[in-house]
């Protein structure tokens, strides 16, 4: 079996994602860095890994991937005796999961993403917040996690009692919200606030932070 490879830069919250999937695996990896401030994720030879010029890209031998989630998708069901499960193989179970980890990628990710670029990134390369996005997301991220806080009521995660998929997803919108304004709308909710606790604590997300503080 040959190297897993991850092409990105730690820096990018979906290479993150991958990452830390592969640190929750207990896999070996390589990470490629891809040059983003020259351009090169929008040049060959990237493209062929990942035709819309976004990082990441994978690699598992003979198999090609790009997609974060269905990458990590991939780790969890290739790799399932390794590491933590992060996965069901009870059909009911699983399918119970699928619908919070379409919750992250189709209500949170949007939200949450928005308010990363405007409060984490855009002062980080010297650009201006806009406040009325800021205002805008922040309204609906409150209606995601006023729903997070109910189902947190009555399973300890997100997807089942286990830590899964559709919570490592999160992580790295996670840690950028609550290293801002953002974190009031986590700490108000007294479950959101320990599961988010909880999940950014875990070592396979502390080895992530760890890179992106030594980049």
């Amino acid at each position: 079996m040959g190297v897993l490879k991850v092409y990105g830069q730690v820096l990018s919250t979906a290479a993150q994602r991958v990452i830390a999937c592969i640190n929750e695996k207990g896999l070996e990896y390589e990470l490629v860095v891809v040059n983003m401030r020259e351009g090169d994720h929008k040049k060959e030879p990237f493209l062929s890994l990942n035709p819309f010029g976004q990082v990441p890209a994978f690699d598992d031998g003979d198999l090609k991937l790009f997609e974060s989630r269905a990458i990590t998708k991939y780790l969890a069901h290739e790799y399932a005796s390794s590491g933590t499960q992060l996965i069901y193989a009870d059909g009911k179970k699983m399918a119970g999961m699928s619908v919070w980890m379409e919750v992250e990628a189709h209500h949170f990710e949007p939200a949450s993403s928005a308010l990363a670029w405007e409060l984490v990134f855009k002062p980080l390369f010297g650009m201006v917040t806009d406040g009325a996005v800021v205002e805008e997301n922040e309204a609906k991220l409150t209606q995601v996690l006023d729903v997070y806080e109910k189902r947190l009521s009555q399973s300890k995660y997100l997807g089942g009692d286990e830590f899964t998929l559709a919570d490592l997803h999160h992580l790295p919108n996670l840690q950028c919200l609550m290293g801002a304004d953002t974190k009031k709308l986590f700490e108000c909710r007294p479950r959101v606030s320990a599961w988010s606790k909880d999940i950014l604590s875990r070592p396979s997300w502390l080895k992530v932070v760890e890179m992106q503080k030594n980049h």
